[in-house]
């Protein structure tokens, strides 16, 4: 499996807002279905993170907008783990529109890993760290 996930999207109706394009809480929700497709597709889908007692839960969001998206338009969001702490992980994208390769957005989550029964956050496990390859950022992102 690539280090860098590629997950499509199709913008739909439902998700334009009074301004004519995607709402930005959209964006939010498709870096969060590509984070959910890129784990599962290496193996850690959310119910065999259930079935080992942790779970991932969002610490922090960072979007920087650069163009709109409209409906009907096809995208990417291309995800990647940019690094992995004790109990936290860097996971970065970018939203690209597929008919003329316009970037719409860059982001970055910082995502936690916890102990669902208590909330606390937990050590990610060995088997969890060897499912991804980092991508460094060396000036320029995928």
């Amino acid at each position: 499996m690539p280090a860098v996930f590629e997950f499509e999207h199709t913008v739909a109706a439902e998700e334009i807002d009074d301004h004519g394009h995607a709402n930005n809480v959209c964006f939010v929700a498709w870096m969060q279905a590509a984070a959910i497709a890129h784990s599962s597709a290496q193996g850690w889908s959310p119910e065999r993170c259930r079935d080992h007692g942790i779970a991932w839960v969002a610490r922090s969001h960072t979007v920087e907008y650069h163009a709109p998206a409209f409906a009907g338009e096809r995208l990417v969001v291309r995800t990647w783990i940019a690094d992995f702490q004790k109990v936290s992980s860097r996971r970065r994208y970018r939203i690209v529109r597929i008919s003329d390769g316009r970037l719409l957005a860059t982001a970055e989550t910082n995502w936690a890993l916890i102990d669902p029964s208590t909330g606390r956050p937990r050590r990610i496990p060995p088997e969890v760290l060897h499912a991804f390859e980092p991508v460094a950022d060396h000036g320029s992102a995928p």
